[in-house]
């Protein structure tokens, strides 16, 4: 913030976080300002398609949750909604349009407008946050209206609000433009990674390559040396179980062999796992023990977790959902593990089940098609395409290392405005 200037004079605040503000701003309470008050109860039967008004929700993050055609409490533009439970605690929203919101957000309407204006109050919040809504530790993590109006409100002359609002209108634009770049970025990283490891597993590394019709439509063509054939002919498959909680001292206590549920794959190596079980959790359950090297696969839980995929490096049991191909000295455990990353969207193609979100079970990895090139081929592949993933991560690192600093940059600029940390008086754009 060396750039910016300081106000001339400042004055004590008597707040500890708040420090020195400048001498002519005045200190209150935000409930001196705003009415305060709880959303109402809303039903998710009550939302409509068509619906008039707009319904804000703390669980969906702050955002809409739907639409309904009436409500006891109206917002209007300029009003704030604070989600007062979960996660989303603190996040402040000013409105935008008419609106209306459930009884999980608290909402702040003004009283004295030409006094106060609601987006430097905005700005307020967001830059105090991590002091002003500090939530009751309970089961589900809330905060209260009182809470709420009890904070500190520091305000300057009205004119000087205006300058706060439109430097950091245009600071913080310039700032989320510049995060919004690098998520593009990463995005790409994330495609251009998968590309290279689709081509690799089903095109080769020597662009020279004579190649042949695979006869399989989504495959199309590939290397004329390489071998097609079902897994089922080439490697083995298992599965395990889940030992009974309610024996949890006989099963869990004290275990000491890993045990994998699809939570636990990674879409990458596997080193480690965070549940153990008994020796007697084996012999008591289908429980059995993987040797490393085994490709993991989840059969379970729709597009979401079917076809998550890890190769294992260390011994391990797995759980019902888990299918584990094991060993085959046809394969290079790294390659095939590549193979089902690449594989991953297809799984969906045989998928079935009277559940909401449909299974596949060891037979569809049976008998789904694997492209087999020669040992050492496969090992080039493996070896390209780790260190190929290796530079996608460095790149990937750097810009979500980018997004952390900036979105630190943007919360302590908002802070030092609107704390009168800077003074933002006479700023213009082209500066």
């Amino acid at each position: 913030m060396a750039k910016y200037q300081q106000y001339e004079e400042y004055k004590d605040s008597g707040v500890e976080w708040l420090g020195e503000m400048p001498r002519h701003w005045i200190i209150t309470k935000t409930s001196r300002f705003f009415k305060i008050a709880m959303g109402q109860t809303i039903l998710k039967e009550d939302l409509v398609d068509d619906g008039r008004l707009p319904v804000f929700s703390a669980t969906e993050g702050n955002h809409y949750l739907g639409r309904i055609n009436y409500a006891n409490v109206n917002l209007e533009k300029g009003d704030l909604v604070i989600p007062a439970r979960g996660n989303s605690i603190g996040f402040v929203k000013i409105v935008e349009e008419p609106s209306t919101t459930t009884q999980t957000t608290i909402y702040c309407k003004q009283l004295f407008k030409e006094k106060l204006i609601s987006k430097y109050v905005y700005y307020y919040f967001l830059g105090s946050k991590r002091y002003l809504f500090r939530f009751t530790q309970t089961a589900i993590p809330q905060i209260t209206t009182e809470e709420v109006g009890n904070n500190t409100l520091i305000v300057p002359p009205v004119l000087e609000q205006h300058d706060i609002i439109n430097f950091l209108d245009y600071q913080v634009i310039q700032i989320d433009t510049l995060i919004e770049k690098q998520q593009t970025l990463i995005q790409l990283l994330k495609e251009k990674r998968q590309a290279v490891i689709s081509h690799a597993v089903t095109k080769g590394l020597n662009p020279d390559t004579p190649m042949k019709d695979s006869g399989v439509k989504w495959l199309g063509e590939v290397p004329e040396h390489w071998k097609i054939a079902k897994l089922k002919w080439k490697a083995s498959t298992t599965s395990g179980g889940t030992p009974t909680t309610s024996k949890y001292e006989d099963y869990y206590e004290d275990g000491y062999i890993p045990w994998i549920r699809t939570t636990d794959l990674n879409n990458d190596k596997l080193n480690e796992t965070p549940v153990m079980i008994t020796a007697k959790a084996v012999r008591d359950s289908a429980c059995s023990l993987l040797p490393k090297n085994s490709v993991l696969l989840a059969m379970y839980g729709g597009a979401g977790s079917i076809g998550k995929h890890s190769l294992l490096n260390f011994e391990s049991t797995i759980n019902q959902a888990v299918c584990g191909v094991l060993p085959s000295e046809d394969f290079v455990p790294d390659y095939l593990h590549r193979f089902y990353e690449f594989y991953r969207p297809f799984w969906m193609i045989g998928a079935a089940g009277t559940r909401k979100d449909p299974n596949i079970g060891q037979d569809n990895i049976k008998e789904a098609k694997v492209l087999i090139p020669p040992l050492d081929e496969q090992k080039k592949v493996a070896d390209y395409l780790d260190k190929m993933q290796g530079h996608f991560d460095s790149l990937t690192e750097s810009a979500e290392k980018a997004i952390q600093l900036m979105q630190e940059r943007r919360t302590a600029l908002i802070s030092a405005a609107v704390t009168g940390k800077i003074d933002v008086r006479g700023w213009r754009a082209s500066e």
